[in-house]
């Protein structure tokens, strides 16, 4: 009898030690490791410190806020964290909400640096708190996180934050165990959603285990079910945050598919102007257990990637993932090296670069120098460096083309060309510069730009986005028809990277070319008695001032001072 007890006691023992590893593990599952850095503002404010007082605690404390009331003229209300020595790759998550008119910003200072740099920026106002996702990129150097709002003057306009993650790794990574599921998002459909599994309720998770803990089947994962679709192409889009830096390396996640009548299950990638690109489609229609895809991404630019699902009826089965990871290491040896198109930079000052005529017109394009004055201008690199020339007066003949061929570069790649011309003496704009691509054959594939206005004088910007499937190059064309039409065309500065022109780079700390404001410069209205002035175009009065500014030509703005 007392064996049976012993032996009962012990069985009672076991089974709840391992009730108590599974609250453990499912614990430790739930809570993923907080870097320094991170601060819920519940007991405080972790180390974080206002340079001017102005973010404060909120009295029944959890979050901390700025608001326009308690700000004076131009005073800047920044938060920042104590130093941090991260070496890693990790990710911060941020939990915040604008009231009213505002903006919050998120910048990094290193230790060893006197400039802040931007990573992140939001002016969006919201009803409730919205998550954001940052990358901060592996670093040798201590560093602090800047959070600067800026509530607009008025009242009822406030930034607030309430909650500060740094976890390791990208933010593309994650194992949906959180409640904010790593900023993934579902985009909303009537019939066709993706929902959270691992709970008995829910349709789908009678079918699967979930992947990270498929031992007790206590973790989540994301699915989307049929069930409810009720038209033809039902979509459900499941959407990474975007990132703040160019991602390059393998993708991993696990997945389960099952197809009845019809789904088609895609991967993609989505840039910042909303530009979709499939980079995955599985190769079965039905898996039987948890399958690990990698797949390489090479992105010059900040991306998200979307998990879409379209059924074709209520029977087209389900799809579930898991357990999203990134390396920056590619998943498979022979994936491409990352190209560097700056082969087909030039600024002309130290010869042509890549950059070649045909023989038989090897003496339109000529690299010139002249010395500024009022009457013209020099260089756009220096003022007073190289640039070329086309149509002088000692080769202009009528009838001839120009060409000037540039470098080849590699198929199936997005580049973004940026150039400067100037026109003199061309009584028609029309054929004085065209830009073509032509393929390694020196084929013409296609005329992408050619001059319409008759700007003169003055170095204008010019930005072109293409993409042609096989190798190609560009070529600068300048037409002669007759000898009353030529004039003289020059081109400076050739910049070539990958991506879309729009998609514009990060700054560098203190760079401003004051097109959209003057990014942050304060006036000293105490120190002196006169103001900088931002203007368009040339100045009034004649001799006094460039003709246009240095960006982009007439049409933009400069800082002037009266």
């Amino acid at each position: 009898m007392w064996g049976a007890v012993d032996t009962m006691r012990s069985v009672c023992i076991y089974l709840y030690i391992l009730l108590v590893l599974q609250l453990l593990c499912r614990l430790t599952t739930a809570q993923p490791q907080l870097l320094p850095g991170s601060c819920n503002f519940e007991l405080g404010t972790c180390g974080y410190t206002s340079e001017s007082g102005s973010w404060s605690m909120n009295e029944e404390g959890h979050l901390v806020t700025v608001d326009s009331a308690v700000l004076s003229d131009q005073e800047q209300a920044v938060l920042v964290s104590p130093v941090l020595d991260q070496q890693e790759w990790s990710c911060l998550r941020l939990v915040y909400q604008i009231t009213g008119q505002g903006s919050l910003h998120l910048h990094l200072r290193p230790d060893s640096d006197n400039f802040d740099y931007s990573l992140w920026s939001a002016n969006t106002p919201s009803d409730s708190w919205l998550i954001a996702s940052v990358d901060l990129p592996n670093t040798t150097n201590p560093h602090q996180i800047l959070l600067e709002g800026r509530p607009k003057r008025g009242s009822g306009n406030s930034v607030a934050i309430f909650e500060i993650h740094i976890v390791p790794g990208y933010c593309l990574e994650c194992n949906f165990e959180e409640h904010h599921l790593c900023g993934y998002s579902n985009s909303w459909n009537p019939n066709v959603n993706w929902y959270v599994g691992g709970v008995a309720k829910e349709p789908a998770s009678n079918l699967l285990k979930e992947h990270t803990n498929n031992n007790n089947q206590r973790g989540h994962f994301m699915y989307v079910d049929s069930v409810y679709a009720k038209h033809f192409q039902e979509v459900a889009k499941l959407t990474s945050p975007m990132t703040t830096a160019p991602m390059a390396g393998c993708l991993t996640f696990y997945y389960q598919r099952d197809q009845e009548r019809g789904n088609m299950f895609s991967l993609f990638s989505r840039d910042q102007l909303g530009h979709y690109e499939e980079i995955w489609r599985p190769e079965v229609y039905f898996t039987l257990n948890w399958t690990m895809v990698s797949v390489d991404i090479k992105a010059p630019h900040p991306l998200q990637v979307v998990f879409e699902v379209a059924f074709n009826s209520a029977r087209g089965g389900y799809v579930a993932i898991d357990d999203i990871s990134f390396s920056p290491e590619f998943c498979h040896t022979d994936t491409e090296p990352a190209f560097d198109p700056s082969i087909a930079n030039c600024d002309f000052e130290n010869g042509l670069c890549l950059y070649h005529q045909d023989r038989v017109e090897s003496k339109v394009w000529n690299r010139v120098s002249v010395k500024p004055n009022a009457y013209r201008i020099g260089d756009h690199t220096t003022g007073t460096g190289c640039f070329l020339l086309a149509n002088t007066p000692f080769a202009s003949r009528p009838g001839y083309m120009g060409r000037l061929h540039g470098p080849l570069l590699p198929g199936n790649h997005r580049y973004c060309l940026r150039f400067y011309y100037m026109l003199h003496g061309f009584r028609k704009a029309d054929n004085s510069l065209v830009l073509y691509i032509y393929d390694e054959n020196n084929v013409a594939l296609e005329k992408v730009w050619s001059l319409t206005d008759s700007s003169r004088a003055v170095w204008t910007q010019v930005e072109v986005t293409y993409m042609k499937p096989m190798m190609s190059k560009v070529v600068f064309a300048s037409i002669c028809t007759n000898f009353w039409e030529c004039g003289l065309v020059a081109i400076d500065d050739i910049t070539v990277s990958m991506g879309d022109c729009q998609i514009k780079a990060g700054s560098h700390p203190g760079q401003c070319n004051f097109e959209s404001g003057i990014c942050g410069y304060i006036q000293d209205k105490n120190g002196d008695k006169a103001d900088w002035l931002r203007v368009r175009g040339h100045t009034p009065t004649s001799y006094t001032g460039p003709r246009g500014d240095h960006t982009t030509g007439v049409t933009s703005c400069i800082l002037k001072r009266p």
